[in-house]
């Protein structure tokens, strides 16, 4: 079956009204479009109040011939607009909404094409940097009026999105027919203007998991007047719209086989399962890979570490960037990359610490470590870029407080896989496939990830980088109504695994701290120094 976009324009002929007969003209419509609607589109017909006079108008305009343009609701279509030609295109906007950052596409919904795609920063991080601030200043922020400036925000961070897209591609914010959003529920009920206060507070309940469609100008986002928005649901307080539209990216919730989606950022995220069953669970291994440990730690951006390669005969590193422009921090990938070419080069012992002593080595490579590592404000630190060839006033660097938060994080993550394979009895060998969302999943180098055992020792056919995982889904869900009421359905399929009580995690958690593990049988592949 052709799959179905949230906006559609059906093409309607009806005869001219007569003595002979006397239909009105919004009635004559509702049934010249019954018989011109396809199967899948067999659902009441409805012409909202605030389009009703603009409608009959356009349709008696043109003859009673032309198409109508359809908002397709899951209960109804509501008919917006009556034009004399197919329009060009039915532009709508699929939303990331993040913490830090907004990743929007404008997508034709006609053709499924990408209009134009870019970036912004969210606005909220004036009153907050994190989650939890925000909903803090949601209480208690100037004047007690912190809900409203986050909300208002938000949405102008939407709205200049909107205007930077629409003037890529020769249309204006009015055109734009629908706006579907995926965001953490934190987000999510900052942006509808709902009170957050319960979703940080035991037993973390928010106000809405699944907000019914609504109209963009209910919440002042400048689109067309009568464009809906489609809010992809939450689970709970901490598994939001962003996951269940990583799942839908992947397919996980329909695939035979087992698989497993991996999705870093503040928090690691991850879903097990297949179209039978899925489990999910979530722990604190993103910050130091998100930059928001490390002291030259940053978002993946022109300029961010995001390869490092050391060669071990000729003893010289090798650093790539983001766009190549010089270096002004590192990202995770470039952070995983680092620490595992060290431990390789015998710089990092296998505890995560800097070595002292150089017994064994050759002079080459005691020479690259002189030149290296220093000591900096009482500590060691590993210069990567030294201060000439950076793109700032500093050298990029490693410090040993950088890695011990590296070490963490690295067990971390493979503590909640192990913890949540282990909750099925479901080995990694079992899997089919392990996909990896966001920058994490673009940029990293599975392999780098295995040698710190981070990620399990598989054969790296097993790993599939699949982008920005939210925003698949967000595009998903605008161009086909069967994804929308599958993503609302997810839900009801997940058992969610609190880590935080959770004994075997912990236990996991405290044997991973090693490279790659304290059981090296674990990992095969991955050398071990003594």
């Amino acid at each position: 079956m052709k799959t179905l976009s949230l906006v559609t324009a059906v093409a309607v002929q009806a005869s001219a009204p007569s003595l002979a007969d006397n239909t009105a003209d919004i009635d004559r419509l509702k049934a010249a479009l019954e018989l011109s609607l396809p199967a899948q589109l067999n659902r009441n017909i409805n012409v909202p109040y605030s389009c009703m006079a603009r409608v009959a108008a356009a349709f008696r305009n043109v003859d009673f011939k032309g198409y109508a343009v359809l908002n397709v609701l899951p209960w109804q279509l509501d008919v917006v607009d009556f034009l004399p030609d197919v329009p060009a295109f039915l532009p709508a906007l699929a939303l990331d909404l993040g913490t830090t950052h907004l990743e929007a596409t404008l997508i034709d919904l006609l053709t499924g094409k990408s209009l134009a795609h870019d970036h912004a920063v969210n606005a909220q991080i004036e009153y907050g940097t994190d989650i939890l601030s925000r909903i803090h200043f949601a209480q208690q922020g100037r004047d007690d009026n912190g809900l409203e400036l986050l909300q208002k925000a938000i949405v102008g961070s939407i709205n200049g999105l909107i205007e930077d897209l629409t003037s890529q591609c020769d249309c204006v914010p009015a055109d734009v027919r629908a706006v579907s959003v995926s965001g953490n529920t934190t987000m999510v009920h900052l942006l509808l203007g709902l009170n957050p206060y319960h979703i940080c507070r035991e037993p973390y309940i928010p106000l809405v998991n699944d907000p019914d469609p609504f109209l963009c100008r209910e919440i002042a986002i400048s689109t067309h007047p009568e464009a809906m928005a489609w809010v992809l649901p939450s689970i709970g307080s901490y598994f939001g719209g962003d996951l269940i539209s990583g799942i839908l990216a992947s397919g996980l919730d329909q695939a035979e086989e087992t698989s497993m989606l991996i999705d870093v950022g503040t928090n690691a995220e991850v879903v097990l399962g297949n179209q039978e069953w899925l489990i999910a669970c979530a722990g604190a291994a993103g910050p130091a890979l998100e930059g928001g440990v490390a002291r030259m730690g940053m978002r993946a951006a022109s300029g961010a570490v995001e390869h490092v390669s050391i060669d071990r005969k000729r003893w010289e590193i090798d650093v790539q960037t983001i766009d190549n422009a010089p270096a002004v921090g590192i990202c995770g990938s470039g952070l995983i990359d680092l620490v595992a070419e060290l431990y390789l080069a015998q710089v990092v012992d296998l505890r995560g610490k800097f070595q002292g002593e150089f017994v064994g080595k050759s002079e080459a490579q005691k020479r690259f470590i002189r030149k290296h590592l220093v000591e900096l404000e009482g500590e060691k630190a590993f210069i990567l870029v030294p201060i000439e060839q950076s793109g700032s006033d500093d050298p990029v660097l490693l410090t040993q407080i950088d890695l011990d938060a590296m070490m963490r994080s690295k067990a971390a993550m493979y503590a909640i896989l192990t913890t949540l394979t282990n909750q099925v009895g479901v080995e990694f060998t079992d899997l089919s496939k392990i996909y990896v969302a966001g920058a994490f999943g673009k940029h990293i180098d599975p392999r780098q990830a295995i040698t710190l055992g981070m990620l399990p020792d598989l054969p790296l056919e097993t790993y599939q980088g699949i982008g920005n995982s939210s925003l698949h889904g967000a595009e998903r869900i605008l161009l086909d109504e069967q994804s929308w009421l599958r993503a609302r359905t997810i839900g009801g399929k997940i058992t969610y695994i609190e880590l935080n009580v959770n004994q075997d995690f912990m236990i996991r958690f405290s044997g991973s701290r090693f490279i790659p593990h304290t059981d090296p049988h674990l990992f095969p592949s991955v050398p071990v120094f003594t």
